[in-house]
């Protein structure tokens, strides 16, 4: 790569009257400047270098930056370049040593201080490429970082249909700029009526009410179910042996209600699932219990037909299909070094299946056994649930 220093210079809705009086110099001494036409077209005349549009992609566009001739490389982004921008892409790309970020204030600080939220208690999703039903929270607060003006009609739809209507929803758009707006509702008002009129530059602030967060394992209520659901407690016990870490995804084999794939993708910042499910009903129940959680599950047919073409899993769970032909053989194969592979049988034949693995590839063999109290008589006894044989496997 030609010796380039690459400049990211980020600029707000008030464009280069609310810059800093380096992030001006910059830009009035730069000879090529890459941006969007929005973001272009708040330059003034006192900037002359000559303005690229980025196409789209970007990211092809950004490697195409190496070719250039060698010099800076100025490049001017919404708000904080490093906040779901640019910035972290081209740090990513040609190196620290070699980028510079001057930001501006976001859209999230903005929004905070327009409402007085505390930014550190307030959580930033961006839906600037990814599905509404990924902001669902289940409580909490939130700035939503739009697409364009579609955006808050989508999401206010979304939260009603999973149950989250009366969540307080406010739009800013050109938050900093003379034209800024803000509008309020509730996330149900705003679906039942959207505006015509909202700005392409806008974002959302919800309060999302009612307020159900709980951060460990879900009752099962918390799931649509036909009763094949892994139970709460072992649901626990599982994820303990699954043992998710930030950005990994799970294949989730036999799915039923989805409620580990949903559990795995809550437990940590970037963690992902793929449920494979082969009756067409739970598949429909699982995108349900999946909206309805705001997670990032991708819910397929039967194992092991669609393995081929999924994205490769950092672990995997069998709950069930252990004696369908090529399951297990298929999830071996596709667990890569260091992965780990948890299986929980309740019959004989899956078990059977389990221990014969066992004894040929080690790992650890556990057999849970759990009791529930219930009334007998004027007395409570206790009624045993069926007993879960789980092999746990880690690939050297």
């Amino acid at each position: 790569m030609n010796a380039h220093r690459v400049v990211v210079v980020g600029i707000g809705a008030d464009g280069m009257a609310g810059l800093s009086p380096t992030s001006a110099a910059e830009l009035r001494s730069a000879t090529t400047i890459y941006g969007s036409r929005r973001q272009l077209d708040l330059l003034d005349g006192t900037v002359r270098a000559e303005r690229r549009e980025w196409p789209t992609p970007l990211i092809p566009a950004l490697h195409a930056l190496r070719d250039d001739p060698p010099g800076d490389v100025h490049i001017v982004a919404s708000g904080d370049p490093m906040l779901h921008g640019i910035g972290g892409s081209a740090v990513r790309m040609f190196g620290a040593d070699r980028v510079t970020v001057l930001p501006h204030v976001s859209s999230v600080t903005l929004a905070c201080a327009r409402l007085g939220w505390a930014v550190q208690d307030t959580e930033v999703v961006s839906l600037v490429t990814a599905a509404p039903r990924l902001a669902v929270r289940r409580g909490g607060r939130a700035v939503v970082l739009s697409r364009d003006e579609t955006t808050p009609s989508a999401l206010a739809r979304v939260l009603t249909d999973t149950g989250r209507g009366d969540s307080a929803f406010t739009v800013f758009e050109q938050l900093g700029g003379p034209g800024e707006r803000r509008r309020d509702a509730t996330a149900r008002a705003w679906a039942a009526e959207p505006p015509g009129d909202v700005d392409p530059l806008n974002v959302v602030a919800v309060e999302y009410l009612p307020d159900e967060r709980q951060f460990q394992i879900l009752p099962d209520d918390a799931y649509a179910h036909d009763g094949q659901i892994t139970k709460q407690a072992m649901r626990a016990v599982t994820l303990a042996a699954l043992a998710p870490r930030p950005g990994e995804r799970l294949w989730d084999v036999g799915a039923g209600s989805g409620s580990i794939a949903i559990e795995w993708s809550r437990s940590g910042p970037g963690c992902r699932a793929v449920a494979f499910e082969r009756d067409e009903t739970r598949r429909v129940r699982i995108a349900a219990n999946v909206s309805a959680h705001g997670v990032d599950v991708d819910v397929r047919g039967p194992a092991p037909d669609g393995f081929g073409d999924a994205e490769p899993p950092s672990a995997i769970f069998i709950g069930g299909g252990l004696t369908h032909p090529g399951v297990l053989d298929g999830c071996l194969a596709a667990l890569p070094s260091g992965g780990r592979l948890v299986a929980n049988a309740v019959t004989a034949e899956s078990e059977a299946v389990m221990v014969q693995q066992y004894s040929q590839m080690g790992g650890a063999l556990r057999r849970y056994q759990h009791y529930q109290g219930e009334p007998v008589g004027t007395f409570t006894g206790w009624r045993p649930a069926m007993p879960v044989t789980q092999w746990v496997l880690v690939r050297p």
